[in-house]
């Protein structure tokens, strides 16, 4: 048997869209870091194909969300982790690199761990064991050797709760500062006809179609309160394609039509252009705070979900607000997301107040609490999975 060095073996598990975008960035850097010495196999989407995985199975036979939809593909989706578990074992790779959706992915994560307890394993976006279930962090020490943290006060919850060892290695977003430096909102205001000095209120509604459904009535509602009370906004409602008609069937209701735009250059030109929001809780809330926006956060959640409330562990909901530390964004949760609830805590954010320059001086920390030494996110993950799979190690030809 002669010596040789056979390409560093990656196996990657995503298990949604989101988890495509991170691993075939992570690709990307691992591949300009050792060229054509890895090699890839696992479970990805599209955008991983593109960076050379061949997917055991399409990325739509998992990427299902809630209990509604699982239950009808329970049967294939076990199949699936099966599958992968025995294709990660026959591979026998240097290191496994799972990708978000834990409920998929740390299901295969558990099962390679007792088959194969000496292959290491990366898990590449923390669970929020910050917000709720803490106990899952000292079980993930079990089956995972390291976190890759999207969100910097992640670490410091995984040392607090006892979980594995977490670096941050940044959001993807932070990618997109320099082109949102650069993104002029000119083109936006002429095309909506912004008169100069009038306020700019963006109203965001959510990403999915549960979240539409329960705030486009309040939201609609604080808005007729605010034009009722003072200089009216112009308001703009950016839009994902897959919900505008569900949006544009809401704005029926509402008193003034608002503008509605759509795709990632209106949306971040309609953030440089605000003079406050109203949104939804979710990323779109770091969003805002990565564009310097003044907001107000509100959220609903079904009757059943409102009643495990007590099981949610931080003092906010809010991304940006536990980036930060502090609560520069008023989030007002369920019974408290009410039109005049919502026009009160807006309105002080339309004009040159003591509210919105609290929240400007804030927000203006965000970029430095959220920075990176690296270049990319993705290049600080790929140094820590170079790491765990042993980028020197010399197998048996």
């Amino acid at each position: 048997m002669s010596e040789g060095r056979e390409p560093m073996r990656v196996f990657l598990v995503a298990g949604e869209h989101s988890g495509d975008a991170l691993g075939a960035r992570l690709m990307a850097a691992l591949r300009a870091r050792r060229g054509s010495a890895v090699s890839f196999s696992g479970v990805g989407g599209e955008l991983m194909r593109e960076e050379g995985l061949e997917s055991l199975f399409p990325l739509a036979d998992v990427a299902v969300m809630g209990p509604v939809s699982i239950l009808p593909r329970l049967p294939r989706i076990v199949a699936r982790v099966y599958r992968t578990v025995d294709a990660a074992v026959a591979r026998d790779p240097d290191v496994v690199v799972i990708i978000d959706s834990p409920e998929l992915t740390h299901a295969i994560a558990r099962r390679i761990r007792r088959r194969r307890p000496d292959i290491p394993i990366v898990d590449y976006v923390s669970p929020s064991v910050w917000a709720w279930r803490p106990g899952r962090a000292p079980r993930m020490r079990r089956y995972v050797d390291h976190v890759l943290a999207l969100l910097p006060f992640e670490p410091d919850a995984h040392r607090r709760l006892g979980g594995p060892p977490c670096t941050y290695v940044g959001h993807p977003l932070i990618e997109r500062r320099a082109w949102l430096d650069a993104l002029d909102p000119a083109p936006l205001a002429r095309r909506l006809g912004l008169e100069p000095g009038r306020p700019v209120l963006v109203v965001l509604p959510g990403s999915r179609s549960s979240e539409v459904g329960r705030l486009m009535q309040p939201f609609g509602d604080a808005v007729r309160l605010l034009r009722e009370r003072g200089p009216e906004p112009l308001v703009i409602v950016p839009a994902v394609p897959h919900l505008r008609g569900q949006i544009e069937a809401a704005l029926a209701d509402w008193q003034a039509r608002p503008h509605v735009v759509e795709g990632e250059e209106d949306k971040f030109r309609a953030f440089k252009l605000a003079t406050a929001a109203l949104a939804a809780s979710g990323t779109v809330t770091l969003e805002l705070a990565l564009a310097g926006t003044p907001a107000v956060v509100a959220y609903r959640v079904d009757p059943i979900a409102a009643r495990l409330r007590f099981l949610v562990k931080v003092p906010s909901i809010v991304l940006a607000n536990l980036v930060l530390g502090e609560n520069v964004y008023p989030e007002l949760v369920q019974e408290h997301c009410a039109p005049p609830k919502l026009a009160a805590s807006l309105a002080p954010l339309l004009a040159d107040t003591p509210e919105r320059r609290r929240q400007l001086e804030l927000l203006a920390r965000v970029p430095a609490r959220m920075a990176l030494a690296a270049a990319t996110p993705g290049d600080a993950a790929a140094g820590i999975v170079l790491d765990y799979a042993g980028a020197e190690r010399i197998r048996s030809a």
